[in-house]
């Protein structure tokens, strides 16, 4: 049987999409070029062999934030306080929740549009 090897994208509308690009390119590292509104990077960029999950949720959940959002993206973050507070200097809708788990920690912040995110900071091995 053929599997799924990754994620080979990840796609939304946005209503200004060159300035949302530039927004995450600035603020999350993103590697968007100057004026696009796309980006690549490799699957395992960090180089530790971690897995990316897809998951299904129930069509109820509120996981995904407030809005009725269909969408979540999970970024993974080497330190995810530095980045809450990079986010929170920059003015976005940062949540003051912050989950630990054994296999991390875990934060959540919106961008400009109100697309909730998801920050993951892999446990240390």
């Amino acid at each position: 049987m053929e599997r799924v090897t990754g994620i080979g994208g990840i796609f939304f509308k946005a209503r200004d999409p060159k300035g949302l690009a530039a927004w995450y390119r600035e603020h999350l590292g993103v590697p968007i070029d100057e004026g696009q509104t796309y980006g690549t990077f490799d699957a395992a960029s960090d180089g530790d062999g971690a897995q990316t999950v897809w998951s299904a949720f129930p069509e109820d959940t509120t996981h995904l934030g407030p809005g009725g959002a269909s969408f979540m993206v999970n970024y993974r973050v080497a330190n995810l306080d530095r980045m809450l507070d990079q986010l929170r200097e920059a003015g976005a809708a940062v949540d003051d929740t912050v989950e630990d788990y054994g296999y991390g920690r875990f934060g959540w912040a919106s961008d400009p549009e109100g697309n909730r995110f998801e920050l993951w900071e892999p446990a240390a091995d």
